[in-house]
């Protein structure tokens, strides 16, 4: 008579548990050891700034092509020349920028304008904003900021006669800070309406808004009593009259 013959049969069934158990066990040590070693392998084909990235820094421009030859083009004019994170950061005089621009575009490849920012610094000396410009050149994928101080009453050349893209952002920044652009076809509020007073990015502009007053689809609404900062009203979509009276009619 064999082992399994002499067993009986709960010992039998404990002896099958026993053994699913640990195969089930290996199967699940095997698992472990396989995403183990694919985690390990998906790690070491990671690039080194991935595997330990690190925060950029900045670090001067000196041996920077573009750098160079823009300084000897256009001399006192750059202020300062650095890179962070592979991007040449350029500081340029206010009244020089539509002509770095213009090298930039022409003889370096830049002709991709991917966005005009503003920026409020009220604290520091000197010209309270700055604007900062994001080129791009789409045949070598590299970037350049420039970067303009200025004040209020000190209009900043525009770019739209080198990209007609410009126009919208100027506008944002002048609405938004009141920074000026010099030959801008249209030097009027994009988002605010005129007449309104402030500039709601500047940092003393409060950050719970001010009221206003205003009416917002006056034609369906009384004058200054449409949804207005502060009253917690929301916009509904108006009724139509006539649709409303025949919806009723009908039911």
């Amino acid at each position: 008579m064999g082992d399994e013959e002499r067993k009986g049969p709960e010992e039998a069934d404990g002896a099958a548990a026993q053994a699913a158990a640990e195969a089930a066990a290996k199967a699940r040590a095997e698992a472990a050891a396989k995403a183990k070693a694919a985690k390990e392998a998906a790690e070491a084909a990671k690039p080194a700034w991935e595997r330990e990235p690190k925060i950029p820094e900045w670090e001067e421009a000196g041996g920077d092509p573009i750098a160079a030859a823009l300084a000897e083009r256009h001399g006192a004019s750059l202020l300062s020349a650095r890179t962070l994170a592979g991007d040449l950061v350029l500081a340029v005089e206010r009244d020089a920028i539509r002509e770095v621009a213009r090298s930039l575009h022409d003889e370096h490849g830049f002709t991709m304008l991917i966005d005009i920012c503003g920026a409020d610094y009220p604290d520091r000396e000197g010209p309270r904003f700055e604007v900062v410009y994001h080129l791009m050149n789409l045949d070598s994928c590299r970037r350049v900021r420039l970067r303009v101080s200025t004040d209020e009453d000190s209009p900043v050349p525009s770019l739209v006669p080198l990209w007609r893209g410009a126009n919208w952002p100027e506008r944002e920044a002048f609405d938004m800070y009141g920074i000026g652009f010099a030959d801008h076809p249209d030097m009027t509020r994009i988002l605010m309406w005129e007449g309104f007073e402030g500039h709601p990015l500047r940092k003393d502009f409060p950050v719970e808004g001010i009221e206003t007053g205003a009416a917002i689809y006056p034609e369906y609404y009384e004058e200054a009593a449409g949804p207005v900062t502060g009253t917690g009203t929301g916009w509904k979509p108006p009724r139509d009259e006539e649709g409303a009276a025949g919806a009723a009619e009908d039911a």
